[in-house]
């Protein structure tokens, strides 16, 4: 009471300035909230502007299954560019998956907190390094290392992968590192009271419960794998074939949206923008199968 009895009244009219001032931050919160959506719409509807008549055009079907890319006659088939683009991206998580995991693990389960300190923000700052440089390292260090030990020419599918694990690497250790850590304490001195040795509980226990979150992070870096330009056109080697192993050169759908785009026309340009529309679609769908896996693990862990 002498509290409220201590404070000075306010006049109508500061009370409306209040009012006002609150509606108008508000309000530019608001804009700024849905910029983002507003972007995310514009591209979308420009995307499938350029793109969705040549892909009608063509044929859907046949735009996506034919291996016929030859803009100048016509014939615009994207199936060896989406191969190739599998091929590198399933060989990025294999070897990003594998060693943003075991980091993750090792950072969360085995490590002294001074270690941590150092190591996860090194590994996070892999994320700083711009993608051409990754590219001139790969071309300059492990293309020729290829070439000598494995043959082939060096750029292929294996040194796309090499270079894309290690790009895709922060993004998978920094949420599996969250989602390691959101298991209950409780279940790890559970299984520790039970007999089971460290890694037992970890293998068995923590590994189990943080399985949603581990598979969104998976996802996620498979997502920056796919949508990877410019290191992948240095090491990829840009062939217009199907691969047919891990030494063949390939080209992505995103190296030949970048590599034709400059001196494009026409039905040319409107086909490498329904390129576009079928990466967009393709990371869409990662990046939707990633939501709803956390957001299953949220409501498991909420029930829990």
């Amino acid at each position: 009471m002498r509290a409220s009895q201590g404070m000075p009244k306010r006049s109508p009219l500061g009370a409306w300035l209040d009012r006002k001032q609150d509606l108008f931050i508000s309000s530019i919160l608001l804009v700024v909230a849905l910029s983002a959506i507003s972007g995310l719409v514009v591209i979308t509807a420009f995307i499938f502007k350029e793109g969705l008549p040549i892909m009608l055009q063509v044929g859907v079907g046949k735009f996506v299954s034919s291996s016929d890319w030859y803009p100048a006659e016509g014939h615009f088939g994207i199936f060896p560019m989406i191969m190739g683009s599998l091929a590198v991206t399933a060989g990025a998580l294999v070897i990003g998956g594998v060693l943003g995991l075991g980091c993750a693990v090792v950072l969360t389960q085995f490590c002294p907190r001074w270690a941590v300190s150092i190591l996860k923000p090194s590994i996070e700052l892999l994320a700083g390094i711009p993608s051409v440089v990754y590219g001139f390292i790969g071309v300059v260090i492990l293309v020729p290392m290829i070439r000598v030990h494995l043959g082939g020419p060096g750029l292929s599918v294996l040194a796309s992968s090499i270079v894309l694990g290690i790009m895709m690497l922060p993004t998978v250790t920094s949420i599996s590192v969250d989602a390691l850590q959101a298991v209950p304490k409780a279940y790890r001195d559970g299984s520790i009271a039970l007999g089971a040795t460290h890694w037992q509980t970890t293998r068995m226990v923590i590994l189990k419960a943080s399985r949603s979150g581990l598979v969104a992070a998976m996802i996620l870096g498979m997502g920056r794998a796919v949508g990877e330009t410019m290191a992948v056109i240095m090491v990829a080697g840009n062939t217009l074939d199907v691969p047919d192993s891990i030494l063949a050169p390939v080209r992505t759908l995103t190296s030949n949206i970048a590599l034709e785009m400059g001196y494009a026309a026409g039905d040319h340009r409107k086909a490498l923008f329904a390129t576009g529309v079928v990466l967009f679609v393709i990371i869409m769908i990662l990046n939707t199968i990633a939501l709803t896996v956390s957001r299953r693990r949220s409501r498991r862990k909420s029930g829990a």
